[in-house]
């Protein structure tokens, strides 16, 4: 089957030579969730996107235009295949200089772009930035390392991290987190704390990947995911601290996971659209200045 294209872009504007930013569907799925059917996300995303406007008020610009390319998606079973498969794509990409959009899927999937953009920036500076609602940094889950509990543990293994939005962890997690380097929700949403943002962009190199797991959002916004944790994101703080990131540094590349379709409610999948959309346009209007 023919693999959809973002937006529904015509053909011109999603040749992948020519595309800039080329997206990843990692249709994947292999830990234990309450809800079930984030391997459904990434079709859901696409087919949001036909119907969302790429034009973006904010920056009155069309990173669309730069060319997005959606390729083959990633369909293998096996965790550990799973990630081999992204990685050496996501690295075949880099090589290209195209802005890789890995879309899961489970937050697994980012483990094989972390491997990859790791080995591409070797000799340069990189963070590897999370977004989640959760810490993600245990060493072992479900008796296996490849779950989405583990997802930071394996970040941590090849660049240093920065986590925003956290706000659920296990205590063995809370014992391991280095000092000044997770970012929890309730302090960035208390309005009389005016220093995080601050500490938080310093910690940033010149090159990021960011990865977000959709559940950062609060529930509120996106119920839409396999485990909601309350007091999360709102839309407008999550664009201010992305824009703020994208002023100070390089985001070099991207992965979206955690998008579970609720067949009655499709706005979050729109919301999830409009993210990836609104990264792109970041990216884009960064590359002009």
């Amino acid at each position: 089957m023919k693999q959809k294209q973002f937006g529904s872009l015509p053909a011109q504007l999603t040749n992948f030579e020519n595309a800039k930013f080329v997206i990843l569907p990692v249709p994947f799925e292999g830990s234990g969730h309450v809800f079930k059917g984030s391997d459904k996300g990434p079709e859901a995303l696409i087919d949001a996107s036909a119907s969302i406007d790429l034009y973006d008020i904010h920056s009155d610009s069309e990173a669309y235009k730069a060319g997005i390319h959606t390729a083959e998606a990633v369909r293998e079973r096996s965790a550990e295949k799973m990630i081999k498969e992204v990685q050496v794509r996501t690295l075949q990409l880099l090589k290209k200089k195209k802005f890789p959009v890995i879309v899961g899927g489970e937050h697994t999937v980012a483990i094989g772009a972390f491997r990859a953009f790791a080995d591409y920036y070797k000799d340069k500076d990189l963070t590897i930035l999370q977004f989640d609602a959760h810490a993600a940094g245990s060493t072992e889950a479900g008796g296996t390392a490849y779950h989405h509990h583990c997802v930071m543990k394996h970040a941590a293994a090849h660049a240093p991290i920065l986590q925003a939005g956290i706000r659920s962890m296990s205590l063995a997690e809370r014992e391991t987190v280095e000092p000044g380097r997770m970012f929890y929700a309730g302090s960035m949403l208390d309005g009389s704390n005016k220093t995080w943002m601050y500490d938080f962009l310093n910690k940033l190199t010149r090159n990021v990947f960011v990865t977000i797991d959709l559940d950062v959002l609060d529930p509120s916004l996106m119920p839409a995911v396999a485990t909601p944790e309350p007091g999360g994101l709102q839309w407008s703080g999550f664009i201010e601290i992305l824009t703020k990131v994208s002023e100070k540094s390089n985001i070099a590349g991207v992965c979206i996971a955690g998008l579970v379709p609720i067949k009655y409610n499709k706005a979050p999948n729109f919301i999830a659209a409009r993210l990836l959309n609104t990264i792109l346009t970041l990216r884009y209007t960064s590359a002009l200045k």
